[in-house]
Protein backbone atom coordinates (compact mmCIF):
# COMPACT_ATOMS: atom_id res chain seq x y z
CA UNK A 1 0.00 0.00 0.00
CA UNK A 2 3.01 2.29 0.27
CA UNK A 3 4.30 2.36 -3.30
CA UNK A 4 3.65 6.11 -3.25
CA UNK A 5 5.78 6.43 -0.08
CA UNK A 6 3.10 7.73 2.25
CA UNK A 7 3.81 8.84 5.78
CA UNK A 8 1.50 10.06 8.54
CA UNK A 9 1.93 12.96 10.93
CA UNK A 10 -0.49 12.82 13.84
CA UNK A 11 -0.80 16.29 15.36
CA UNK A 12 -2.19 17.58 18.62
CA UNK A 13 -2.02 20.89 20.43
CA UNK A 14 0.92 20.26 22.73
CA UNK A 15 1.93 20.28 26.37
CA UNK A 16 4.65 21.61 28.68
CA UNK A 17 7.73 19.41 29.09
CA UNK A 18 7.25 19.36 32.87
CA UNK A 19 4.72 20.54 35.47
CA UNK A 20 6.98 23.41 36.52
CA UNK A 21 6.52 27.16 36.29
CA UNK A 22 9.42 27.53 33.86
CA UNK A 23 8.26 24.78 31.50
CA UNK A 24 4.67 26.00 31.58
CA UNK A 25 5.80 29.57 30.91
CA UNK A 26 7.79 28.48 27.83
CA UNK A 27 4.82 26.49 26.55
CA UNK A 28 2.26 29.25 27.14
CA UNK A 29 4.56 31.83 25.55
CA UNK A 30 4.67 29.79 22.34
CA UNK A 31 0.97 28.90 22.39
CA UNK A 32 -0.33 32.39 23.16
CA UNK A 33 2.02 34.03 20.64
CA UNK A 34 0.35 32.24 17.72
CA UNK A 35 -1.85 34.76 15.86
CA UNK A 36 -4.26 31.92 15.08
CA UNK A 37 -4.90 31.65 18.82
CA UNK A 38 -4.76 35.33 19.82
CA UNK A 39 -5.29 37.57 16.81
CA UNK A 40 -4.33 40.85 18.46
CA UNK A 41 -1.57 43.10 17.12
CA UNK A 42 1.79 41.93 18.55
CA UNK A 43 2.56 45.54 19.49
CA UNK A 44 -0.41 45.45 21.85
CA UNK A 45 -0.41 41.79 22.83
CA UNK A 46 3.28 41.09 23.51
CA UNK A 47 3.62 43.52 26.47
CA UNK A 48 0.39 42.14 27.98
CA UNK A 49 1.55 38.55 27.50
CA UNK A 50 5.07 39.07 28.83
CA UNK A 51 4.21 41.56 31.55
CA UNK A 52 0.94 40.27 32.96
CA UNK A 53 -0.29 36.92 31.68
CA UNK A 54 2.85 34.76 31.77
CA UNK A 55 4.14 35.88 35.20
CA UNK A 56 0.77 35.34 36.89
CA UNK A 57 -0.71 32.47 34.91
CA UNK A 58 2.34 30.18 34.63
CA UNK A 59 2.65 29.23 38.33
CA UNK A 60 -1.11 28.70 38.62
CA UNK A 61 -1.24 26.46 35.55
CA UNK A 62 1.86 24.56 36.71
CA UNK A 63 0.04 23.63 39.93
CA UNK A 64 -2.89 22.33 37.90
CA UNK A 65 -0.57 20.21 35.75
CA UNK A 66 0.99 18.77 38.90
CA UNK A 67 -2.43 17.41 39.88
CA UNK A 68 -2.85 15.40 36.67
CA UNK A 69 0.77 14.57 35.72
CA UNK A 70 1.36 10.85 35.17
CA UNK A 71 4.47 8.79 35.96
CA UNK A 72 5.14 8.61 32.21
CA UNK A 73 4.67 12.35 31.70
CA UNK A 74 1.95 14.70 30.54
CA UNK A 75 -1.34 12.86 29.90
CA UNK A 76 -1.76 14.48 26.48
CA UNK A 77 1.66 13.28 25.36
CA UNK A 78 1.28 9.85 26.95
CA UNK A 79 -2.03 9.20 25.18
CA UNK A 80 -0.82 10.74 21.90
CA UNK A 81 2.22 8.44 21.93
CA UNK A 82 -0.09 5.49 22.59
CA UNK A 83 -2.21 6.52 19.61
CA UNK A 84 0.90 6.79 17.44
CA UNK A 85 2.08 3.30 18.43
CA UNK A 86 -1.36 1.78 17.89
CA UNK A 87 -1.78 3.33 14.43
CA UNK A 88 1.75 2.25 13.46
CA UNK A 89 0.90 -1.34 14.43
CA UNK A 90 -2.18 -1.23 12.19
CA UNK A 91 -0.19 0.24 9.26
CA UNK A 92 3.24 -1.42 9.45
CA UNK A 93 4.32 -0.30 5.97
CA UNK A 94 3.61 3.40 6.58
CA UNK A 95 5.78 5.56 8.85
CA UNK A 96 3.68 7.22 11.57
CA UNK A 97 5.13 10.14 13.51
CA UNK A 98 3.82 12.57 16.11
CA UNK A 99 4.14 16.34 16.18
CA UNK A 100 2.75 19.02 18.47
CA UNK A 101 1.77 22.50 17.42
CA UNK A 102 3.42 23.85 20.56
CA UNK A 103 6.05 22.19 22.71
CA UNK A 104 7.66 18.81 22.04
CA UNK A 105 7.86 16.77 19.91
CA UNK A 106 7.59 19.69 17.49
CA UNK A 107 5.96 19.67 14.09
CA UNK A 108 9.41 20.12 12.57
CA UNK A 109 10.72 17.06 14.40
CA UNK A 110 7.83 14.94 13.15
CA UNK A 111 8.21 16.13 9.55
CA UNK A 112 11.99 15.58 9.58
CA UNK A 113 11.55 12.00 10.78
CA UNK A 114 9.16 11.30 7.91
CA UNK A 115 11.44 12.86 5.30
CA UNK A 116 14.41 10.88 6.61
CA UNK A 117 12.39 7.73 5.85
CA UNK A 118 11.95 8.77 2.21
CA UNK A 119 8.32 9.82 2.50
CA UNK A 120 6.98 11.64 -0.57
CA UNK A 121 3.34 12.01 0.52
CA UNK A 122 2.63 13.31 4.03
CA UNK A 123 -0.84 12.76 5.45
CA UNK A 124 -1.44 15.50 8.02
CA UNK A 125 -3.97 14.34 10.57
CA UNK A 126 -4.76 17.00 13.19
CA UNK A 127 -6.51 15.20 16.04
CA UNK A 128 -9.27 17.81 16.20
CA UNK A 129 -12.60 16.29 15.07
CA UNK A 130 -14.14 19.76 14.57
CA UNK A 131 -12.28 22.33 12.48
CA UNK A 132 -11.28 25.69 13.93
CA UNK A 133 -8.93 28.39 12.73
CA UNK A 134 -7.32 28.28 16.18
CA UNK A 135 -6.46 24.57 15.98
CA UNK A 136 -6.65 22.87 12.57
CA UNK A 137 -5.55 25.97 10.66
CA UNK A 138 -2.68 26.48 13.11
CA UNK A 139 -1.41 23.02 12.13
CA UNK A 140 -1.61 23.96 8.45
CA UNK A 141 0.30 27.18 9.12
CA UNK A 142 2.95 25.41 11.17
CA UNK A 143 3.66 22.77 8.54
CA UNK A 144 3.66 25.39 5.78
CA UNK A 145 6.35 27.35 7.64
CA UNK A 146 8.54 24.25 7.77
CA UNK A 147 8.59 24.03 3.98
CA UNK A 148 8.73 27.77 3.28
CA UNK A 149 12.42 27.83 2.32
CA UNK A 150 12.83 24.30 0.96
CA UNK A 151 13.51 23.67 -2.70
CA UNK A 152 11.47 20.48 -2.77
CA UNK A 153 8.38 19.73 -0.75
CA UNK A 154 6.36 16.52 -0.48
CA UNK A 155 2.75 16.19 -1.46
CA UNK A 156 0.62 17.15 1.53
CA UNK A 157 -2.76 15.57 2.27
CA UNK A 158 -4.52 17.59 4.96
CA UNK A 159 -7.43 15.94 6.78
CA UNK A 160 -9.28 19.06 7.84
CA UNK A 161 -11.85 17.58 10.23
CA UNK A 162 -14.13 14.60 10.77
CA UNK A 163 -17.15 15.73 12.84
CA UNK A 164 -19.57 13.16 11.42
CA UNK A 165 -17.30 10.29 10.41
CA UNK A 166 -19.27 7.09 11.15
CA UNK A 167 -16.38 5.50 13.06
CA UNK A 168 -15.90 8.64 15.17
CA UNK A 169 -19.57 8.60 16.16
CA UNK A 170 -19.43 4.85 16.76
CA UNK A 171 -16.48 5.23 19.14
CA UNK A 172 -18.24 8.02 21.04
CA UNK A 173 -21.46 6.03 21.40
CA UNK A 174 -19.51 3.03 22.69
CA UNK A 175 -17.68 5.12 25.30
CA UNK A 176 -20.95 6.71 26.44
CA UNK A 177 -22.67 3.31 26.57
CA UNK A 178 -19.90 1.96 28.82
CA UNK A 179 -20.44 4.86 31.21
CA UNK A 180 -24.20 4.35 31.20
CA UNK A 181 -23.70 0.66 31.99
CA UNK A 182 -21.32 1.43 34.85
CA UNK A 183 -23.10 4.39 36.46
CA UNK A 184 -26.64 4.30 35.09
CA UNK A 185 -28.22 6.70 32.63
CA UNK A 186 -27.87 10.30 33.84
CA UNK A 187 -30.57 12.95 34.01
CA UNK A 188 -28.44 15.00 31.60
CA UNK A 189 -25.59 14.11 29.26
CA UNK A 190 -23.46 17.19 28.62
CA UNK A 191 -21.31 17.41 25.49
CA UNK A 192 -18.61 19.92 26.40
CA UNK A 193 -16.51 21.31 23.53
CA UNK A 194 -13.60 23.71 23.82
CA UNK A 195 -14.84 27.26 23.32
CA UNK A 196 -13.53 29.94 20.97
CA UNK A 197 -14.38 33.66 20.76
CA UNK A 198 -17.76 34.38 19.16
CA UNK A 199 -15.91 36.83 16.94
CA UNK A 200 -14.15 33.95 15.19
CA UNK A 201 -17.51 32.50 14.14
CA UNK A 202 -18.77 35.87 12.92
CA UNK A 203 -15.70 36.19 10.71
CA UNK A 204 -16.01 32.79 9.05
CA UNK A 205 -14.84 29.99 11.35
CA UNK A 206 -17.03 26.89 10.89
CA UNK A 207 -16.24 25.43 14.32
CA UNK A 208 -19.66 26.03 15.87
CA UNK A 209 -21.40 24.44 12.88
CA UNK A 210 -19.22 21.34 13.15
CA UNK A 211 -19.82 21.04 16.90
CA UNK A 212 -23.54 21.18 16.18
CA UNK A 213 -23.20 18.54 13.45
CA UNK A 214 -21.46 16.17 15.86
CA UNK A 215 -24.05 16.88 18.55
CA UNK A 216 -27.07 16.26 16.33
CA UNK A 217 -25.65 13.03 14.89
CA UNK A 218 -24.71 11.82 18.36
CA UNK A 219 -28.14 12.67 19.78
CA UNK A 220 -29.82 10.63 17.05
CA UNK A 221 -27.58 7.61 17.56
CA UNK A 222 -27.88 7.71 21.35
CA UNK A 223 -31.67 7.74 21.09
CA UNK A 224 -31.76 5.03 18.44
CA UNK A 225 -29.14 2.70 19.94
CA UNK A 226 -29.33 3.37 23.69
CA UNK A 227 -32.85 4.74 24.06
CA UNK A 228 -31.48 7.95 25.55
CA UNK A 229 -33.79 10.93 24.88
CA UNK A 230 -32.42 13.70 22.66
CA UNK A 231 -33.80 16.40 24.93
CA UNK A 232 -31.55 15.21 27.77
CA UNK A 233 -28.37 15.86 25.74
CA UNK A 234 -26.86 19.33 26.13
CA UNK A 235 -24.18 21.17 24.11
CA UNK A 236 -21.85 23.46 26.09
CA UNK A 237 -18.47 25.18 25.68
CA UNK A 238 -15.58 25.28 28.12
CA UNK A 239 -12.15 26.87 28.73
CA UNK A 240 -12.96 30.47 27.91
CA UNK A 241 -10.06 32.91 28.21
CA UNK A 242 -10.14 36.69 28.41
CA UNK A 243 -13.03 39.13 28.61
CA UNK A 244 -14.67 39.00 25.18
CA UNK A 245 -17.74 36.79 24.59
CA UNK A 246 -17.00 33.16 23.77
CA UNK A 247 -19.31 30.47 22.45
CA UNK A 248 -22.03 29.63 24.94
CA UNK A 249 -23.66 28.19 26.95
CA UNK A 250 -20.59 27.92 29.18
CA UNK A 251 -19.97 24.51 30.72
CA UNK A 252 -19.19 25.82 34.21
CA UNK A 253 -22.30 28.02 34.37
CA UNK A 254 -24.39 25.13 33.06
CA UNK A 255 -23.15 22.86 35.84
CA UNK A 256 -24.06 25.40 38.51
CA UNK A 257 -27.48 25.91 36.93
CA UNK A 258 -28.26 22.19 36.61
CA UNK A 259 -27.37 21.58 40.23
CA UNK A 260 -29.55 24.45 41.41
CA UNK A 261 -32.49 23.26 39.28
CA UNK A 262 -32.65 19.89 41.02
CA UNK A 263 -30.88 17.80 38.38
CA UNK A 264 -29.24 15.04 40.43
CA UNK A 265 -27.13 13.03 37.98
CA UNK A 266 -24.93 14.38 35.18
CA UNK A 267 -22.37 12.76 32.90
CA UNK A 268 -19.99 14.83 30.78
CA UNK A 269 -18.16 13.83 27.61
CA UNK A 270 -15.79 16.04 25.60
CA UNK A 271 -16.13 14.95 21.94
CA UNK A 272 -13.64 17.54 20.66
CA UNK A 273 -10.72 16.20 22.71
CA UNK A 274 -9.06 13.14 21.16
CA UNK A 275 -6.80 12.70 24.20
CA UNK A 276 -7.29 13.45 27.86
CA UNK A 277 -5.44 16.55 28.98
CA UNK A 278 -5.57 19.43 31.46
CA UNK A 279 -8.90 20.69 30.08
CA UNK A 280 -10.61 17.33 30.60
CA UNK A 281 -8.85 15.81 33.61
CA UNK A 282 -8.70 18.95 35.74
CA UNK A 283 -11.22 21.44 34.36
CA UNK A 284 -14.04 18.99 33.60
CA UNK A 285 -13.39 16.10 35.98
CA UNK A 286 -12.50 18.26 38.98
CA UNK A 287 -13.55 21.91 38.66
CA UNK A 288 -16.90 21.31 36.99
CA UNK A 289 -17.68 18.41 39.30
CA UNK A 290 -17.37 20.89 42.18
CA UNK A 291 -19.61 23.43 40.42
CA UNK A 292 -22.32 20.79 39.97
CA UNK A 293 -22.13 19.35 43.49
CA UNK A 294 -21.97 22.76 45.16
CA UNK A 295 -24.95 23.81 43.07
CA UNK A 296 -26.99 20.97 44.55
CA UNK A 297 -26.24 18.02 42.24
CA UNK A 298 -25.49 14.58 43.65
CA UNK A 299 -23.83 12.33 41.06
CA UNK A 300 -21.29 13.39 38.43
CA UNK A 301 -19.15 11.36 36.05
CA UNK A 302 -16.65 12.40 33.40
CA UNK A 303 -16.51 10.05 30.41
CA UNK A 304 -12.85 9.74 29.33
CA UNK A 305 -11.62 10.88 25.93
CA UNK A 306 -11.23 8.24 23.23
CA UNK A 307 -7.44 8.17 23.77
CA UNK A 308 -6.01 4.89 22.41
CA UNK A 309 -9.29 2.96 22.60
CA UNK A 310 -9.36 0.38 19.77
CA UNK A 311 -12.45 1.95 18.19
CA UNK A 312 -10.64 5.31 18.10
CA UNK A 313 -7.69 3.64 16.39
CA UNK A 314 -10.17 2.10 13.92
CA UNK A 315 -11.19 5.65 13.02
CA UNK A 316 -7.64 6.96 12.60
CA UNK A 317 -6.65 3.93 10.53
CA UNK A 318 -9.70 4.31 8.30
CA UNK A 319 -9.07 8.01 7.62
CA UNK A 320 -5.46 7.28 6.68
CA UNK A 321 -6.47 4.40 4.40
CA UNK A 322 -9.08 6.61 2.73
CA UNK A 323 -6.27 8.92 1.61
CA UNK A 324 -3.82 6.18 0.61
CA UNK A 325 -6.37 4.24 -1.43
CA UNK A 326 -7.77 7.12 -3.47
Amino acid sequence: MNDAKYGVLLVNLGTPDAPTTGAVRRYLAQFLSDPRVVDVSPLIWKPILQGAILPFRSPKVAKLYQQIWMDEGSPLLVYSRAQQRAVAQRLPHIPVELGMCYGNPSLNEGVEKLLQQGVENIILLPLYPQYSCSTSAAVFDGVSRIFKNRRTIPSLHFIRSYPTHPLYLKALVTSIEKSFQQYGKPDRLVLSFHGIPERFIKTGDIYYDECCLTTEKLKAQLEEQLGYPKEQVMLTFQSRFGREPWLSPYTDKTMEKLGSEGVEHVQVVCPGFSSDCLETLEEINEQNREFFIHGGGKQYEYIPALNDDPEHIDLLEAMIREVCEK
